[in-house]
């Protein structure tokens, strides 16, 4: 399975602003943004390049690398769903946002069952989620409207799964899916809407970066 194995707080470093890949992490001051809020590399606290006018490839070219680092994606596997969003009516851009938060790890991350994507992607890769009662260990898998996603029945004796009822009631669920915290499962009712996906991301300038 892909996976960017490297220090995940150099990609938000990068993109200069927060992407919160480390969950509960992200919001104390051990938080490296918050230590070096300068990208990483030889020329990144220099600030050498700062100030320079920014091309209309490079605005692309990061809006693509930021949605991918927001999702924990690789580039192939990016443009694969950016080919699917292509080959679909409606927007492209909007689209493929709600293609890449169909995602099962994702969806478990939505429904507060975990403290980040990669967390989420973890917990389903060993096997601890059933969708409509078959296990599943693929984060990839894309899901549907009334799917159901469920904490595998063996997996709930596990100490995470019995803490995890209290922790997720201060975490909120987006509209489109539902949760039910003492059953530990939710379902999703429908594909979000522009306005429930991160407002930071800029789906034309991705969309702009794959028609060159």
């Amino acid at each position: 399975m892909a996976k960017y194995y490297g220090p995940v707080c150099k990609l938000c470093r990068r993109e200069g602003e927060k992407l919160f890949l480390k969950g509960a992490r992200c919001f104390t001051p051990k938080c490296a943004f918050e230590r070096r809020a300068y990208a990483p590399g030889e020329h990144g606290k220099s600030g050498q390049f700062r100030g320079r006018r920014e091309s209309d490839y490079n605005r692309q070219l990061r809006a693509k690398q930021k949605a991918r680092r927001v999702y924990g994606i690789l580039e192939r596997q990016f443009h694969r769903y950016y080919e699917i969003a292509l080959k679909q009516r409606g927007i492209t851009g909007l689209t493929l946002l709600q293609t890449l938060e169909s995602r099962l790890d994702n969806v478990v991350y939505r429904l507060g069952f975990a403290d980040s994507r990669a967390e989420a992607r973890q917990l389903v890769t060993h096997g601890h989620f059933t969708v409509n009662g078959r296990r599943t260990d693929i984060p990839s898998m894309l899901l549907d409207a009334g799917d159901k996603i469920s904490v595998r029945e063996g997996s709930r004796k596990r100490t995470f799964f019995k803490q995890l009822p209290d922790l997720i009631e201060n975490r909120t669920t987006p509209t489109w899916l539902n949760r039910d915290s003492k059953e530990l499962s939710g379902s999703v009712l429908r594909l979000p809407e522009r306005s429930e996906i991160d407002a930071n991301l800029q789906e034309q300038l991705i969309v702009e970066y794959y028609s060159r």
